[in-house]
């Protein structure tokens, strides 16, 4: 009987470790992917950024005007 167990806590152990690799290693894929695609697309991407300054700056002007009005 506490054999049986000690082997399904292995048996669980081994499949805890198996799952944990499996996700360190996609996190690293992904990673690679996203600095690819940053890399791949740098210009489009600080076109992005500086289109969006403006609307920022125009949240961040209503949000400190509402603030002010209180």
């Amino acid at each position: 009987m506490a054999e049986e167990v000690k082997q399904e806590e292995k048996k669980e152990s081994a499949k805890k470790v198996f799952s944990t690799i499996f996700k360190v290693i996609l996190g690293l894929v992904f990673l690679g992917l996203g600095v690819y695609a940053v890399w791949r697309w740098r210009l489009n991407l600080m076109a992005l950024i500086k289109g969006s300054v403006g609307l920022f700056l125009i949240l961040a002007g209503i949000i400190t005007l509402a603030i002010a009005k209180e």
